[in-house]
């Protein structure tokens, strides 16, 4: 075991102490892993339920991996996933996570809580923690329509599966200081629809702005965010077609700025 002296604090960051004690990869070292990571995805409140966005981005260090990843998914009906993260575990988790809740419905013959959702998928988090100390972290977000409440609801976690229910917006990822300071600042309860996918874009478009892993729209490519609602009639997507011209107003007005 090692030993330190007074003044020699070993600090509360595991995976540093262990790479300063020689233990473990080193994420520069020849030979070493470079995976794709998902970056910024964000969700919001508003008066009929919630809206989740992600952009398209996934990144291996300074390259581009993918360009049109999916990082918000469909979980059933009312729920859906958002993934930040290691892109290969948090695909995984995310199927396994909808063959679970569709396994559910299917014995039961029911739909399972909003809340038995969170938990069981704060569960899978906490069992990638062995992958996470090296490396390939995976940090959801979640968000459905509570059927019992009628009302959306938001669930952040963290790496050890900690759930944590969030009132307003959350967000994850490498741009989600920004994106969420972004939506913080533009955030009003009993926003409409159209509100709320305005203030999801634009908190994606500075996200992307200020960091280099997170893409901003493609529209050379046709690649737009993934955004998606949440409400009593259930999921549904937006459209390319309809998130195209919010982002042209984002930038005519940089562009009059």
């Amino acid at each position: 075991m090692p030993f330190f002296e007074p003044g020699d604090d070993p600090g509360s960051n595991f995976p540093e102490f262990l790479r300063r004690l020689g233990f473990g990869t080193d994420p520069a070292a020849p030979g070493s892993i470079d995976v794709p990571h998902a970056t910024t995805c964000v969700a919001l409140r508003y008066a009929d339920g919630v809206v989740m966005a992600g952009d398209r981005r996934a990144t291996s260090g300074n390259l581009i991996s993918h360009r049109s990843m999916e990082k918000v998914v469909q979980a059933d009906r009312f729920s859906g996933v958002a993934i930040a993260g290691a892109a290969g575990p948090a695909m995984e988790m995310i199927r396994l996570f909808q063959l679970q809740l569709e396994h559910y419905e299917k014995v039961e013959g029911t739909t399972l809580s909003l809340e038995g959702k969170a938990n069981q998928l704060s569960m899978m988090v906490r069992g990638n923690l062995p992958a996470a100390m090296q490396g390939m972290v995976v940090v959801p977000l979640f968000a459905g329509w509570d059927l019992r409440r009628e009302v959306g609801r938001l669930f952040a976690y963290d790496i050890t599966g900690g759930r944590y229910e969030e009132r307003e917006y959350i967000a994850t990822g490498s741009g989600s200081l920004h994106a969420g300071t972004v939506i913080k600042v533009g955030f009003r309860t009993e926003m409409t629809r159209d509100e709320a996918i305005d203030l999801a874009v634009r908190g994606l478009w500075e996200a992307a702005d200020a960091d280099s892993a997170t893409g901003g729209p493609d529209a050379l490519r046709g690649i737009y965010p993934i955004v998606a609602t949440v409400t009593a009639d259930g999921w549904t997507p937006v459209d390319d077609h309809d998130l195209a011209p919010r982002f042209e107003t984002i930038a005519s007005e940089v562009r009059a700025r």
